[in-house]
C-alpha cells in the first residue's frame, strides 16, 4: 500500500477470505465503480479475480506475489510487487480475449492456459502445504512422481481432427511454470490458442519431451503436434479419470470443452506489451509452398 501511495495511487486493500472467493470480492468491488482493480497474488488468485471481472470494462492490473507469477512474467512485470507498482503509471488498458473451460464442475474462465492430462494430474494431486513450503519445486517433484507410471490417454479434437494424447496444452502465453516455454507462438493479443499435443503413454517419452522443452527443440520432436485453434474438445472413451487445469488450478475432469471468449477482459499492460507479445512468424506457421 505504501508503494502505491508513492506512485500517487489511492487504493483500498480488500483481502480474499479464502480459496475460491476472489471472484465474489471482485464483483463486490465492481459495484463501487472503481477506476482499476489490482490483483495481488499468484496466478490462481489472479484467475479468481478475473472470473469476477469478465465482460467488465474496468481494467485488471497484476501485482505478482505467488509461486510462479506466469502472467506477470509474460507481461514483463517481473516477480516482485514494488517494481510492478512503479510500472503502473506507464501501463495502458488493453481489451483481450480469454479462455473458458466447461466440465461437469461448470464453466470457468482463464487468462493463460488450459492443460488436459499429465500436468492437470500433477495439479490435482498437489499438496497445498507442500506447495506453500517448496514453491515451484513442489511442481517439479510432482512431475517426477507422475512420469513413473504410464500416462493415461484421451482423445482431443482440434480443428475437426482427433488426436490420441496424454497431454494437451491450449495456451495464450509462452511462459510455462515461470521457467519454461512450451507454446512458443502463443500471445495474449491473438484471438486463439496455440495448442500443443503430446502423444504417447510411455513415461520415458515424456522425459524426452521435457528435454525438448528445456532445449527449445520441442516443435521438431516426433509425437508433437502444434496447431492454432479457438476450440479444443477432449473426451476419454474409457472413462478414466483424466483431469483439467486452468492457470494452475484444478478445473474438473473429462469430458471438457475449451474455447476462446473474444474481448472478454480489460487487462492493464506495460507500454511495450505489443512488442513483447507479438507472435513470432516461424516456418512452422507458414503455409507450405504451392
Amino acid at each position: 500500500m505504501r508503494a502505491l501511495e508513492r506512485e500517487g495511487i489511492r487504493a483500498r486493500a480488500v483481502p480474499t477470505p479464502g480459496p475460491g472467493t476472489g471472484a465474489k470480492v471482485a464483483q463486490e468491488a465492481l459495484a463501487g465503480d472503481p477506476d482499476l482493480i489490482l490483483a495481488v497474488g499468484g496466478d490462481g488468485t489472479i484467475n479468481e479475480v478475473a472470473n469476477g471481472m469478465v465482460h467488465s470494462h474496468v481494467p485488471l492490473g497484476i501485482l505478482p506475489a505467488g509461486t510462479a507469477n506466469v502472467l506477470a512474467v509474460e507481461l514483463g512485470l517481473g516477480n516482485r510487487i514494488e517494481p510492478a507498482v512503479r510500472m503502473i503509471p506507464q501501463c495502458a488498458p488493453e481489451r483481450v480475449s480469454i479462455g473458458r473451460v466447461q466440465t461437469a464442475l461448470g464453466s470457468r474462465y482463464f487468462l493463460m492456459m488450459a492443460g488436459i492430462g499429465l500436468d492437470a494430474h500433477i495439479v490435482y494431486e498437489m499438496n497445498p502445504r507442500l506447495k506453500t513450503a517448496l514453491g515451484k519445486l513442489s511442481y517439479w517433484l510432482g512431475g517426477v512422481a507422475s512420469v513413473r507410471r504410464r500416462v493415461m490417454q484421451f482423445d482431443a479434437i482440434v480443428n475437426k481432427e482427433t488426436h490420441r494424447c496424454g497431454f494437451v496444452l491450449a495456451s495464450r502465453v509462452r511462459n510455462y511454470g515461470g521457467d519454461l516455454t512450451i507454446a512458443s507462438n502463443a500471445s495474449l493479443l491473438e484471438n486463439d490458442f496455440e495448442v500443443v499435443l503430446f502423444r504417447g503413454s510411455s513415461p520415458f517419452r515424456y522425459l524426452f519431451y521435457f528435454l525438448g522443452v528445456a532445449t527449445g527443440t520441442l516443435p521438431g520432436l516426433r509425437g508433437i503436434t502444434i496447431d492454432r485453434a479457438q476450440t479444443v474438445e477432449a473426451r476419454c472413451p474409457e472413462d478414466q479419470r483424466v483431469y483439467v487445469q486452468v492457470d494452475g488450478e484444478y478445473a474438473g475432469r473429462l469430458p471438457a470443452r475449451v474455447e476462446i471468449v473474444e474481448s472478454g477482459l480489460t487487462l492493464l499492460m506495460p507500454a511495450d506489451a505489443h512488442t513483447r507479445l507479438a507472435v513470432k512468424v516461424t516456418e512452422a506457421l507458414l503455409p507450405a509452398a504451392g
